[in-house]
């Protein structure tokens, strides 16, 4: 399951994003963060801090440096 989420975003990244502006306010980006988080914490674990980074991630946010811990 880690494999399949992990290369869907991936195809993201490669496919998709290009043709947006960027607009990512964290370091590393979220879909970095995404991948690096599943790979640490599994593919449940990971996606859930994903999607709760993807949430922080808008123009109210500060951003900054966020790794995954």
């Amino acid at each position: 399951m880690k494999k399949v989420i992990i290369n869907l975003i991936r195809f993201y990244r490669k496919n998709i994003s290009p043709l947006k502006t960027p607009c990512c306010r964290y370091v590393p980006t979220c879909s970095q963060y995404a991948i690096e988080a599943i790979e640490k914490h599994g593919a449940f674990r990971g996606s859930l801090m994903a999607i709760w980074r993807i949430l922080r991630c808008n123009p109210l946010s500060k951003g900054g440096y966020d790794p995954v811990k």
